[in-house]
């Protein structure tokens, strides 16, 4: 496979991947409300709704060619900042069940991939 192509392709699947996480915030806000560090101002429900809107924002920057450098400067900044609802979470799921916990502590080292990727993207774009 060519290299743009490749690179086009690494950058509409992680739209995807952005796109499908956003839509979960309105489709099941629970979840997300749940992992809300409770320190912020205003309602877990507020800030699930924000970060879902933030992530289709990023879905669509990182889709279109014109925006894909700024939106995936952006969305590797965003997995940094969302970091520390993966740990509250983390933290919260210490009683659960061990595949909860497998699941809760899985998740931390998979920010660092995940900001690689975007930056990757980033930097492949001109």
């Amino acid at each position: 496979m060519e290299p743009n192509r490749s690179r086009a392709r690494s950058a509409l699947a992680l739209a995807a991947l952005l796109g499908l996480a956003g839509i979960t915030h309105f489709t099941r806000p629970k979840y997300y409300d749940a992992i809300v560090p409770r320190p912020l101002p205003g309602t877990p429900r507020q800030w699930t709704y924000a970060s879902g809107a933030a992530e289709l924002a990023l879905a669509t920057a990182v889709a279109a060619p014109r925006t894909r450098r700024l939106g995936s400067l952006a969305t590797a900044a965003f997995f940094v900042a969302v970091f520390p609802a993966n740990v509250k979470m983390a933290l919260d799921f210490r009683s659960k069940s061990p595949k909860a916990r497998a699941l809760a502590y899985g998740r931390l080292p998979l920010q660092v991939p995940l900001v690689a990727w975007a930056w990757k993207v980033a930097k492949a774009t001109p």
